[in-house]
């Protein structure tokens, strides 16, 4: 059964031609719901609610940075092969004349643009994921966050990236073997997801680093606070096959504007800090049974 409701947001020149679109609901596609903005206000309107699909009138080249999160109808009064295979490269699931934009065909090519982005979606979800951990690597974070800067292009806002180092994975494996050096990153992951916001996002970015995005700071000194309390989290002892192993740490922290700009300045900054830092958490240990008696935190997947 086609689930109804299909959100569209149709981006035009400005001359309200797009405003009087008609797509009919009747023809087994589902139905539409409507609303009409421009290139002006674009990320503003996709932040503030789902859209499904996003139809381009009128010329605005800044659709592509859009097409990894919706999918993109590009109408044009003419197209040529090249201009069509350039389009459907940048990230456009279909390409259209106006004349195309009325009648039972319509929706049906709204549909097939919306399944396509699906599709798409769930293919490089299944790429982008870490096995062990479940969370995205580093080039769905890299598009993460170059959608969140496009949002502060007009109305910037500060944001963080923190880079946390791991050791003790490397002894883990020497001493009990791949399989128990997997569950303890599983087990640092589920930790670091707790001691965060539900928009916020922890990503996996190296054998033995974390990132966790901050998408807005109340205050200056939020990432500063944060990193502290995830430090802290991750000082507890984890249980891991019937041993108590601990974990170091260091810490890495890059703030949007004023570290960089751009999604790979920001990260190049963290990781860098991350690296040079002093790791605190187990003082050169291999766990914490070799410093006396601790108990270990409960976390998911307790074996």
């Amino acid at each position: 059964m086609t689930d109804p409701g299909l959100r569209v947001l149709l981006i035009g020149s400005g001359d309200g031609a797009v405003a009087s679109m008609d797509v009919p609901d009747d023809a087994g596609f589902g139905s539409f719901e409507v609303s009409v903005g421009s290139a002006d206000n674009v990320w503003q309107q996709l932040a503030a609610g789902p859209v499904d699909v996003l139809v381009v009138q009128g010329g605005w080249d800044g659709w592509p940075r859009c097409a990894s999160e919706v999918a993109v109808v590009v109408v044009a009064d003419t197209v040529d092969a090249a201009e069509w295979m350039r389009w459907l490269r940048d990230g456009a699931q279909e390409v259209v004349i106006p004349a195309e934009m009325s009648g039972a065909a319509w929706p049906r090519r709204l549909r097939a643009a919306v399944e396509r982005q699906r599709v798409r979606a769930a293919t490089r979800q299944a790429f982008a994921t870490d096995v062990h951990t479940g969370l995205p690597h580093v080039g769905q974070l890299i598009e993460h966050m170059s959608y969140l800067l496009a949002l502060r292009e007009r109305e910037p806002a500060p944001m963080a990236l923190l880079v946390l180092r791991i050791e003790g994975l490397v002894t883990t494996m020497a001493r009990l073997g791949v399989e128990a050096s997997g569950t303890l990153r599983r087990k640092v992951a589920v930790r670091l997801r707790a001691g965060v916001r539900a928009s916020d996002v922890v990503a996996s970015v190296g054998d033995d680093s974390f990132a966790v995005l901050l998408s807005q700071l109340e205050t200056p000194t939020d990432a500063d606070r944060v990193g502290r309390k995830l430090l802290g989290s991750l000082g507890e002892t984890f249980k891991v096959g019937g041993s108590d192993l601990a974990v170091a740490t260091a810490l890495g922290i890059a703030v949007y504007p004023g570290d960089g700009t751009q999604p790979d300045m920001l990260l190049r900054r963290a990781v860098g800090l991350a690296a040079s830092a002093q790791a605190t958490g187990r003082a050169g240990y291999a766990n914490r049974l070799e410093r006396g008696e601790a108990a270990a935190a409960n976390d998911e997947n307790p074996s």
